[in-house]
């Protein structure tokens, strides 16, 4: 009898344990509305969402995508916000001895108002805020959240430091995502709004967080040889060679990201045999559903925190505001066991190094020791020190690269990224004595699926170097550098003058084919003093002309069909032993059979090169494409997502190298 009172009172216990442990969570993502700041004109709002999706769905704007509207749309990244919504409290919340209200993203600079008194000030995109809401809380409440120019905020304190200058843009004060102010792939929307989930935490007492238990022990081995400094990675005490790309984010508009968006761009790494993603320093760190799917699928993820390509301040109010957003980080994302690598930057250390700042921003003596030291204290003691106490389990470098690629020792220690592929319009063959010990960025330009540009562009705009087509390629130069690549490797620069938009796409796609293939087969060849081959880059972020070898729809571009083979682990790619402009090319005559409603057949009756399967309707994401087909051999290609339709089969198209030279 003894021992079933013992039991009762066992169970007794933990049920009022669990009661008393209990957090009631309750989403306030209903009946928001938002309003030019003084506005006072309300239209109904997302949540989580931004101000321009906003604006979007109410149609006070167009597409920002579409044509040339970016530059149309300036005027709301240097305008103030409202949003406001109306929600109650039950008793049972109203009850509990602890209520929270907590937003996991806030876009950036906010005050948040609740019944009417100020609760917090929010400065960084990248935390969450939290508040006691117990005392303010009544059964029926307004919430309202007042957002400040991001661009305004950074211009007036970048006005306050002067005469000092702050390389390279006034963005670099700001704690937000730095693509949204522009970058070599990306247009300017510098959103602002209530980009994450918000919502009430009510509990008695918060049950106790589980400790971390690492599943691998994760080395990143640096240490002198005879070349110089070794930079592999050892997983479980096994080197492993790292195939990947790096990963911007996926949007402009960050909530418009679904779970879905996500499948298919991680599933994109997967099956282009990619075993790393870096997530970029100049974007944000990610969803929990990006880390789920690579932990999932086996992909490792090299992690920057988000700096790019500019100084830092060394005030104690940045780096205290720097500091809770690591530790909220860290604590976020360190349970995923595909992320291998913290690091501190992206190109900054590379920057003041060998980009002229001094000179262009007249940055000398004691403003310049004082810079650097201000960026040696963030990221070589500060960072390193909050990433040893609040993981500890990872490695962690304070900058990638390591050294400039222009510099003897970013071929021989650390990473490198190496753009004198691109840049410096070098010869693919360069990286036959200029590959890395880990070339974590190299790439080549291609224009995006001449679908997706027809979506975005009226038929009179679909002329090379139209108004349109120029306002979606942002790189430097323009197309200078890709004409360059296109005219020594495959087409004469005055022939290519009078191509067609949708033959010059065809191109550039098969250009940045052949520079993906022949770059990736040189650095695997020099295995095992190159360790890793991260490719510039996996996806874009809206319709662009850009390096991604997958287009903003979420389907591959030619040179992803290309990166799939290069990186396959049962044989090392090899190198095209001749040019394509130097191929003795004849027209080419295909038969395509359908064997079902997902596979093809293809022959032809001549040797057929970079041959094309699309339709002048959608791009297709097969098997294989943009391949070889030697005179006589039958293909099988079959369709990845979806089913081969009746109508599908009479749109399909072929098109070859042939076609176009």
């Amino acid at each position: 009898m003894n021992q079933y009172r013992t039991i009762f009172l066992i169970l007794l216990a933990v049920a009022a344990y669990s009661t008393h442990a209990q957090v009631s969570k309750k989403l306030l993502s209903q009946g928001w509305q938002f309003s030019q700041l003084n506005n006072n004109k309300w239209y109904t709002a997302s949540v989580p969402g931004t101000v321009h999706t906003d604006l979007l769905a109410q149609k006070l704007i167009t597409d920002p995508y579409y044509r040339d509207n970016e530059k149309r749309l300036k005027w709301i990244d240097t305008a103030n916000w409202e949003y406001k919504t109306h929600f109650s409290a039950d008793a049972g919340m109203l009850q509990q001895k602890n209520i929270e209200l907590v937003f996991d993203g806030l876009d950036t600079y906010a005050d948040v108002y609740l019944n009417n008194k100020l609760l917090l000030s929010a400065n960084n995109m990248f935390r969450q805020w939290k508040a006691d809401v117990k005392p303010l809380l009544k059964p029926q409440n307004e919430l309202k959240v007042v957002f400040y120019s991001a661009q305004n905020k950074a211009d007036s304190i970048a006005k306050a430091a002067l005469p000092l200058v702050l390389p390279d843009h006034s963005r670099a004060y700001v704690r937000k995502a730095q693509y949204h102010f522009g970058w070599d792939w990306g247009p300017i929307f510098i959103t602002c709004g209530i980009w994450k989930d918000v919502y009430l935490l009510a509990y008695n007492n918060k049950p106790a967080e589980k400790k971390y238990e690492p599943k691998h022990q994760i080395e990143l081995v640096q240490e002198a040889d005879s070349i110089g400094r070794s930079f592999y990675f050892k997983i479980d005490g096994k080197p492993v060679y790292m195939k990947g790309a790096n990963y911007i984010p996926s949007e402009m508009f960050l909530p418009r990201l679904k779970k879905e968006d996500y499948r298919k761009i991680v599933l994109l790494a997967k099956k282009a045999n990619m075993n790393m993603l870096r997530i970029w320093g100049g974007g944000v760190y990610e969803d929990d559903a990006f880390y789920d799917l690579c932990d999932k699928y086996g992909i490792y993820v090299w992690q920057d925190f988000m700096f790019a390509g500019a100084m830092v301040p060394g005030d104690k109010d940045f780096i205290e505001n720097v500091h809770q957003e690591v530790k909220y980080q860290i604590e976020r994302l360190k349970h995923h066991p595909s992320i291998v690598l913290w690091c501190g930057n992206n190109e900054v250390d590379e920057a003041w190094n060998n980009w002229g700042w001094q000179k262009q921003f007249n940055i000398h003596g004691n403003d310049s020791a004082k810079m650097w030291e201000n960026y040696k204290a963030l990221f070589r003691d500060s960072i390193a020190v909050w990433v040893n106490r609040y993981d500890g389990t990872r490695p962690y470098v304070s900058t990638s690269p390591t050294n400039g690629w222009g510099r003897t020792k970013s071929i021989t220690e650390g990473d490198s990224h190496y753009w004198g592929v691109w840049w410096g319009l070098q010869d693919i063959v360069t990286f036959e004595t200029k590959t890395g010990r880990f070339v974590s960025e190299y790439g080549m330009i291609a224009m995006p699926n001449f679908t997706t540009m027809k979506k975005i562009a009226q038929p009179e705009d679909l002329y090379l170097y139209s108004d349109v087509i120029n306002s979606h390629q942002k790189a430097n130069g323009g197309f200078i550098p890709l004409n360059t690549y296109l005219n020594n490797y495959f087409i004469d620069s005055a022939k290519a003058k009078r191509l067609s938009v949708q033959d010059y796409t065809y191109l550039t796609q098969c250009m940045q084919y052949y520079a993906f293939k022949n770059s990736i087969a040189i650095h695997r060849s020099k295995m095992p003093i190159n360790m890793g081959t991260l490719l510039w880059q996996l996806n874009d972020c809206w319709p662009v002309t850009s390096w991604s070898i997958t287009d903003y729809s979420r389907v591959p571009k030619a040179a992803w069909y290309a990166v799939k083979e290069a990186y396959r682990d049962d044989v090392l790619p090899q190198r095209d032993k001749v040019r394509p402009i130097h191929l003795q090319l004849q027209k080419p005559q295909f038969s395509i059979k359908f064997l079902d409603n997902s596979r093809l057949s293809i022959t032809s009756n001549k040797d057929a090169y970079y041959v094309y399967l699309y339709s002048s309707e959608k791009d297709y994401f097969l098997s294989d494409n943009y391949f070889n087909l030697k005179a006589g051999e039958t293909k099988i290609v079959q369709i990845e997502e979806g089913r081969f339709s009746e109508k599908m089969k009479q749109q399909l198209l072929v098109k070859s190298l042939a076609d176009v030279l």
